[in-house]
C-alpha cells in the first residue's frame, strides 16, 4: 500500500535528513539546483567516516569537505546534535502533507508504478535510490523504464547498456527478495511507422514495456493514428505512455496535444489489453479528461504512473489518483493497483 512518509523525528541521521529534504523538494517541484545540493551531499557523506564527521561538526569545518555547502552543513550539524534540522522541520510542515485533495482512497490502493526513470537515462538519481524511496513509500513493485536509444537527448539505453542494467535489476531483486520487486522495463519510443525503438530480442527479456511518442508530435492525424495503433497492437507493448504528448505548464512551457483518432487508438488498446497511462506529472496531466472518459467508455485498462525522474516525484501519482477517482475509473481496471504476480501474468506476450 502506497502512503505518505511519516515526518522524521529526532534523533535523525544526517544522511536521512538530507535525503528527506531532497525528497520533499522534488515532490513539490523545487529547482534542480536546490535538490542537487542535498543529493550530492548524501553521496559525499556516504564516503566520510562518522568519527571524522563528528570532529568536523565540532570544529566548524564541515564546509571544508568538497560537496558540502552552507545549507547542507547546517543540516548535518543539527542532526549530529540530536535535533531535527530546522530546514527539514520547516519543509515537513509546509510540504509533507497530501499534494492534492481527493483520490486518497485510490492512492492507498496503489501497489506499483509502470513508468519511472533513473540516472541511466534522464533521471536524476541512481536505481538504488529510486528503489529505496519506493520501498519507503510502500510500493510492492515498480517497473524501471529508462528511455530507448533514439532519444539521445535523454541518454537512451543502447542494447548493451540495457543488458548491463538488467543485471543490476537482478541484483536488486536478489537483495530484496520477498519484500519488493523491481520489474525489468523500458519506455520505448514509438517510431514513425509504429515500430519500437529496441530489438525484439531485448524487448523479449523485459517484464513490461511502456511505449510513448517523443518525436514528430505534430504529425498529421491519419499517420499518427496508424503509428499509435500499430504500437499498442504490438504484443510486446503493455502501456501507452502520455498519449497526447501535451504540456500544460512548467519550465518547458506548453505544447498542444498531438492530433489522432483517439477512438481508434483506444479501441486497439482495449482489443490488445494495452493499458492507457494516466500520466500523473502536473505538467503533462495526460490524457485530458475527455480522452480519459472515452477510454473508460471503450473498456480500456489504465495505469496510474508517476513518470518520475527523481525519487520525490514517485509521490506525484497522487495527482493521477485524484483525476482517476474524480472521473470514475474503477480501481480494478487500474493495473497499478494489482499485485506483482497479476501484473506479470497480464504483461506477458
Amino acid at each position: 500500500m502506497v502512503a505518505l512518509l511519516e515526518p522524521l523525528e529526532a534523533p535523525v541521521e544526517p544522511v536521512d535528513a538530507l535525503r528527506r529534504i531532497a525528497f520533499l523538494l522534488e515532490r513539490t517541484r523545487a529547482g534542480t539546483y536546490r535538490v542537487e545540493a542535498f543529493r550530492n551531499a548524501v553521496k559525499t557523506l556516504r564516503g566520510v567516516d562518522a568519527g571524522e564527521l563528528a570532529e568536523r561538526a565540532e570544529a566548524g569545518t564541515l564546509q571544508d569537505i568538497p560537496g558540502i555547502g552552507k545549507s547542507t552543513s547546517g543540516v548535518i550539524a543539527e542532526a549530529l546534535a540530536g535535533e531535527v534540522p530546522a530546514y527539514l522541520a520547516s519543509l515537513q510542515e509546509k510540504a509533507g502533507g497530501p499534494l492534492v485533495e481527493g483520490g486518497e482512497d485510490l492512492y492507498a490502493r496503489l501497489r506499483g508504478d509502470c513508468h519511472l526513470h533513473s540516472d541511466w537515462s534522464d533521471g536524476g538519481s541512481p536505481i538504488d535510490e529510486m528503489v529505496l524511496t519506493g520501498v519507503e513509500l510502500g510500493h510492492e513493485w515498480m517497473v524501471l523504464t529508462d528511455h530507448s536509444p533514439q532519444l539521445r537527448v535523454a541518454n537512451g539505453l543502447t542494447v548493451e547498456r540495457l543488458r548491463q542494467q538488467l543485471k543490476i535489476v537482478d541484483g536488486v531483486n536478489r537483495s530484496l527478495a520477498g519484500h519488493f520487486t523491481l520489474l525489468k522495463g523500458i519506455e520505448v519510443d514509438i517510431l514513425d511507422d509504429g515500430s519500437l525503438d529496441q530489438t525484439d530480442e531485448m524487448l523479449g527479456r523485459l517484464d513490461l514495456v511502456t511505449a510513448s511518442v517523443h518525436s514528430k508530435l505534430r504529425m498529421n492525424a491519419d499517420p499518427m493514428t496508424k503509428r499509435m495503433v500499430a504500437a499498442v497492437s504490438n504484443p510486446r507493448v503493455n502501456v501507452l505512455g502520455h498519449c497526447t504528448g501535451r504540456l500544460v505548464e512548467g519550465s518547458r512551457g506548453t505544447r498542444p496535444q498531438s492530433e489522432f483518432d483517439a477512438r481508434a487508438v483506444f479501441e486497439a488498446c482495449a482489443e490488445h489489453d494495452t493499458a492507457v497511462e494516466v500520466n500523473s506529472r502536473p505538467e503533462r496531466c495526460d490524457p485530458p479528461d475527455d480522452l480519459v472518459r472515452l477510454a473508460l467508455d471503450i473498456g480500456c485498462l489504465f495505469s496510474i504512473d508517476s513518470d518520475a525522474h527523481a525519487p520525490g516525484q514517485l509521490d506525484m501519482k497522487a495527482y493521477g489518483c485524484e483525476r482517476a477517482e474524480r472521473l470514475g475509473i474503477p480501481a480494478e481496471r487500474i493495473v497499478t493497483t494489482w499485485d506483482v504476480d497479476r501484473v506479470r501474468e497480464w504483461a506477458a506476450p
